[in-house]
Formats: C-alpha cells, sequence, structure tokens
C-alpha cells in the first residue's frame, strides 16, 4: 500500500510505498487491549510504601504492665492499631506490576495500531527535515501545513538533535526512534509521521 508523501515546504509530493504486513494488516482489537494493559503496567512504579510494626521507630518499652491496669494488654505503641504505630498489610514498594506477551503478540498488536491509523488517512511520511541549528519557527510553519488538527507523533531513523530541539516546545508534539515505536503513543496521538528513512527502518526491525 501507499501513504502520502510530503516535503519540507509542506506542499505534498507524492506518495511512498509501505509494507501491506504493517500497515495493511487484519486489526485485533483484543491484542491490542492487551497490548497497551501491558505496556502501561510494566512502566508503572511501585511507590507506595508504608513501614510495619518492625520499621516504626521507638515502641521499645512495654507501655503498662501486663495485668492489674484494667485496661488491655498491650507490648508496644508500635502496634497497628496504635496512632503512630506501623500499617497492617499495606502497600510496598518491592511489588512487581510487570506482565507478560509474546513477542509474536506484541507485534501483531503493533501492526493492527498502525493499520487502523493507516485506514484512517492518519498516517503520512516526511522526506527530510533539515536545519542547521534548532529552528522551532521553521517546524511551526510546516506543522501549519500538514494535514493535523490536533497532535502528531514523528518517528524518526536515526537521532538529529536539531530535530529533536526544534520539535520540543511545541505542545502536541512527540518525537521518538523507530526502534521506540510503540502502540501506546500510536493510539494516543491523532497523526502519525514517518520521516522517510524510518518506514524502511520500522519495517526491517519488526519485520524480521
Amino acid at each position: 500500500m501507499k501513504i502520502d508523501l510530503y516535503q519540507q515546504s509542506g506542499e505534498k509530493k507524492g506518495t511512498v510505498e509501505v509494507s501491506d504486513a504493517m500497515f495493511g494488516a487484519k486489526i485485533n482489537n483484543e491484542l491490542m487491549r492487551l497490548y497497551v494493559i501491558r505496556q502501561l503496567s510494566n512502566s508503572r512504579q511501585a511507590n507506595a510504601h508504608t513501614k510495619t510494626r518492625a520499621e516504626v521507630r521507638g515502641g521499645g518499652k512495654k507501655p503498662w504492665r501486663q495485668k492489674g491496669t484494667g485496661r488491655a494488654r498491650f507490648g508496644s505503641t508500635r502496634n497497628p492499631i496504635w496512632k503512630g504505630g506501623g500499617v497492617a498489610f499495606g502497600p510496598r514498594n518491592v511489588r512487581n506490576y510487570e506482565k507478560m506477551m509474546p513477542k509474536k503478540e506484541r507485534r501483531l498488536a503493533l501492526f493492527s495500531g498502525l493499520s487502523q491509523k493507516a485506514s484512517e488517512n492518519s498516517v503520512f511520511a516526511l522526506d527530510k527535515f533539515e536545519v542547521k541549528t534548532p529552528k522551532t519557527k521553521e517546524f511551526t510553519a510546516l506543522f501549519s501545513k500538514l494535514p493535523v488538527k490536533k497532535s502528531l507523533l514523528i518517528i524518526t531513523a536515526e537521532k538529529d538533535i536539531n530535530f529533536d530541539k526544534s520539535v520540543k516546545n511545541i505542545p502536541n508534539v512527540k518525537v521518538i526512534l523507530a526502534d521506540y515505536l510503540n502502540l501506546h503513543d500510536l493510539l494516543k496521538y491523532e497523526k502519525i509521521m514517518f520521516m522517510e528513512p524510518a518506514i524502511k527502518k520500522a519495517e526491517k526491525l519488526f519485520l524480521k
């Protein structure tokens, strides 16, 4: 299949051939759902952490004698039912949220996402964007001419500091390498723009 190809001036240059296996695959919504759940789970950090009665400071002395006071017996003020005591069964920062998914299924889910975007005419390519120094103004001028209304995900083949800095301060625009192409970003952004060399690199990475 083919997708539209634009040039740096913002004008349409023609089309570029892309792989049917990646951009014309059968859309599998269930695989895409599992992929996104896995991706979000694997990026989750176990930050919530409470201390047990053994970790809370203090509580070395028995608050009162065992018998004869008329009150309930206690051995420590760090008991979970006391204010300032430890927490019983609280969250710990050693919890692992990682989920597994076979590599073949991950790739099929990624191809489903690309195919869905392609079927909505939300995928296009740019032949090049060359600047000697970071120029946000130049990319803003290009952005206004592209078929984008809300947000844009840009996939590049190689890291280009001048290009990255030119795009960095523009809201709702993100740049990632083809190596890190992922379904969550594909679904999050309205339009997907491949730099022309990134198409071949993505196909080489994910179709082998």
